[in-house]
Parts: C-alpha cells; structure tokens; sequence
C-alpha cells in the first residue's frame, strides 16, 4: 500500500500516468462546496472557478483506486498553483492549504522526515507554500527547505530517501530548483547542475535519469526550461524551449511523450514554458488550443469552465487534473513568479448569454 500511495500522491505537476494510465484513479464527485462569484469572460478564471467548486469537503481532492478513496495531496496542490495562477478562488485555496498542513496529509505526502522522505513531493508543497505566501520553515510542523535539502545527493540530484525505492525525476528536480530559487539560500548550484547536464542531445529533457538511451519528454522539458530559466541557465533553458517549438503540434498543443494527439495536460505545461521563455507566437497557439478544450456555454453547466484532456469530450474522471494543468498555460505566469497575492476570493463561474442558459436549462427539464 506505501507504494500505490506514493504512485497515486508522490508525482509532480505533470501526473499523467493517473490522467492516461490508470483512468479509474478519479477525483471524487462531491456537492460543490466553493463558493460561487461574479461571472467572468476569461478562460483561466473560469477554469479555476470550476476547480474550486470541486474540492471534496471544500478543502481537498480524492482519488479512487479499486474502490477506496484515498487523499490526494498532489492534485490538491495542483489546484492551489491553479488558483493563484487565475488569480481566484482564493478561499478554496486557502482551505486547501490548511488542508495539507494536517499532521496525517503532510506525513502521508511527505514521508515521516527519516525512514521515508520524499523529493519531488518535498519540493511541490514547498513552491504551493511558497506561492501562497506562508512560512515554509514551519508549515505543518516541517521545515521544508530544510528537508529538502537534506535529499540532496553528493552529484545534486534530489533523491528519495525510503525503503520502497527511490521515485525522483526530473518533475521533482526541476520544481527543487524552482522552490529553493524562491528561498533565501537559493538553489544550490550542484543541482542546477546536474539538471542541465541532464539535456538531451536533441535539447530536450527526459523525466528519468541515468537511462541508456536519452529520451526528452515534453512535460518534464517544460518543467526543466522554467527551472533552468529561473537559475541562470539561459542557454539551455532556450534550447529546450526550441525543442518543445519544434514538437507543437498543427493544432497548436502538444503531446505526451509517445503520444500523438494533443492533450490538455500536456499543453498547460509547455504553454506555461513558452509564454515564460518569451516564445510569444508558440505561446498562443497552445493558449488557443486550451480554449478549444475549455467546456464552453453550450455545455451542461455543471462542466462550463472545466478544461476536457483531450479532443474525445469532457471525462469526469481526469478533469479536475487536466483543468488544473490547462490553468497554468492559460495564465501563463512562471512557476518562479506565481504567487497568490491579489486573487479574488471567490469562485467564478464562465459568463454566458442569458439565452444559452435558458435554453439549457429548458432542455434539461424536458
């Protein structure tokens, strides 16, 4: 069990192993329990409204797995980045975050601090903590960056420290350097280091390392570029923002790694790189394709302002995942600068003609 956990809690930003890979891994329906704000005519806030009102418990997300739910820490925290990068629901945001401090939520995501303390989750809180504006030295009773620290390796890899095995990536190593950039001591440059020697041939960045065969993945490159971008490393960073141009696909999003279809995952993460590189022209053409997935008024209102994860239609089962990713390249704020500073405290909903809802409405009670 330790270690489904870890595979359902324990990926960062870019979980599309749950979104693809294990579709009965769901959020759990529940009553909306956000509250609802004025309407509003742009996407992300849209796409954060939705988010919000699908907090189970108005605090947190579930996943489902063989039929238990289970906490999941990371999409929860995928909402809080979401919500401070549409500058709205802050209430939800900010339930969601005392949420995660919780004793049993932090030590289940994080690990008990000795035998079990995991990286990329270590590294996720503390940007969410980071971008919320708390302590991260006292968060839950952890000192975050302290912890985190103390998974660096001799070579500057972040790496698990845990009896089921070591599950670091490149996700978790470029949001540690990402997180500590935002700390006073600043990332440390072993790290950075050893993420950018880890580009490929090609420019792009895989999310394993040490493997044969260099692979670049588009989500872990989006990540990479930003982290690299934030720590002085322009060179590289630009590098792998011209290879995630070079595999944008005619729609204007972009795949999983040996996919060939866009996905909206996929596209709010290289979105995000793009706009963040200064990669303008790209830049809105994944934005472009994010609106295309967005559930616009002539959806039923349930799902107005949810982002679907691909072209086959709106699937309750990965959309509160997918619409938390799409929100970040809807936005298109750097994970360097997100912060939630400013945002509204409620949740909006998408505006809409009075004459599409009515008809709506009207059809659904026939």
């Amino acid at each position: 069990m330790p270690a489904l956990r870890r595979t359902l809690g324990l990926l960062a930003i870019p979980a599309l192993a749950l979104a693809a890979a294990l579709p009965a891994a769901t959020a759990a329906s529940a009553a909306p329990a956000a509250p609802t704000s004025s309407a509003t005519f742009r996407p992300d806030a849209a796409a954060g409204g939705w988010l919000a009102r699908q907090l189970v418990g108005g605090d947190h997300f579930e996943s489902v797995f063989n039929g238990t739910a289970y906490p999941d820490q990371g999409l929860t925290i995928d909402a809080v980045l979401a919500f401070a990068a549409s500058r709205s629901s802050d209430d939800a945001a900010a339930k969601a975050t005392a949420w995660l401090a919780k004793p049993e939520i932090i030590s289940g995501y994080l690990g008990d601090g000795t035998t079990e303390a995991y990286a990329g989750a270590t590294a996720k809180l503390l940007l969410a903590v980071e971008v919320r504006g708390g302590d991260p030295t006292a968060f839950g009773g952890v000192d975050l960056p302290t912890r985190l620290r103390s998974l660096q390796t001799a070579g500057g890899r972040f790496s698990d420290r845990s009896q089921w095995g070591d599950y670091s990536n490149a996700f978790g190593q470029s949001l540690a350097l990402i997180a500590l950039h935002r700390t006073p001591g600043d990332a440390p440059a072993a790290a950075v280091d050893f993420l950018a020697n880890s580009q490929c041939a090609d420019g792009g960045f895989p999310v394993s390392f040490g493997q044969a065969a260099c692979t670049s993945d588009p989500d872990a490159t989006a990540l990479a570029v930003q982290a690299l971008a934030a720590t002085g490393r322009a060179a590289k960073a630009n590098t792998g923002l011209g290879w995630l141009t070079a595999h944008q696909n005619g729609d204007g999003g972009f795949a999983a790694a040996g996919a060939t279809a866009s996905n909206a995952n996929t596209t709010g993460l290289a979105t995000q790189a793009l706009f963040s590189g200064g990669r303008l022209a790209a830049g809105f053409k994944g934005w472009s394709r994010l609106v295309k997935f967005q559930q616009d008024c002539s959806a039923d209102p349930a799902v107005r302002g949810a982002v679907a994860y691909d072209a086959s239609g709106f699937n309750a089962g990965n959309g509160a995942r997918a619409t938390a990713q799409a929100v970040l390249g809807l936005a298109g704020t750097p994970l360097a600068t997100l912060s939630a500073a400013g945002a509204r405290p409620g949740a909006p909903t998408l505006a809409c003609p009075a004459t599409v809802t009515d008809t709506t409405t009207a059809t659904a009670t026939r």
